[in-house]
């Protein structure tokens, strides 16, 4: 039985999209998780580490605007990076995470395991999702990076 990441890199390179990940609280684990597939240099471009708020904003170009009014874990953010990554990278689909990993809390009313995950493509399409996990760090990181690929699973599911 074929992967997820499998999956989503076969249905990728059939519909020949190329996708870029903008990743923070994941530090590049969705990446990571696209790029453990053989041949996957033909539908992955690239991605963004932007870990911080200021990054996001400085390698991103994530508004300024949207960081003061929706901070930097939100779904307008998650849906800004994602699209960004595309940009940048010139691909056809982008992805994003932020959150917190833990295992401490962000700031006041972002607790541990609170992540919001961002699609966006270069045909229109965006969206986000929030997720709160209660596992450890690096489990939080892992199940968060597993979402984006279900996320771009059913995207591409919808392309037919």
């Amino acid at each position: 039985m074929a992967s997820l990441q499998e999956e989503v890199g076969q249905q990728l390179a059939e519909k020949g999209l190329k996708i870029a990940v903008a990743e923070a609280c994941t530090g590049g684990l969705v990446g990571s998780k696209i790029i453990s597939v053989p041949g996957s240099s033909k539908y992955f471009i690239g991605g963004v580490i932007a870990y911080t708020g200021g990054s996001k904003t400085k390698v991103l170009g994530v508004s300024q605007e949207v960081m003061d009014t929706e901070g930097s874990v939100s779904p307008k953010t998650a849906v800004a990076m994602a699209e960004r990554a595309w940009r940048l990278m010139e691909a056809d689909v982008g992805v994003s995470t932020t959150g917190v990993a833990g295992p401490g809390p962000g700031r006041p009313g972002f607790p541990v395991g609170l992540f919001y995950i961002g699609l966006s493509a270069a045909d229109g399409y965006e969206a986000s999702r929030e997720l709160r996990w209660n596992d450890d760090r690096n489990g939080n990181r892992d199940r968060t990076a597993d979402a984006v690929l279900e996320m771009v699973k059913e995207y591409l599911a919808q392309k037919s």
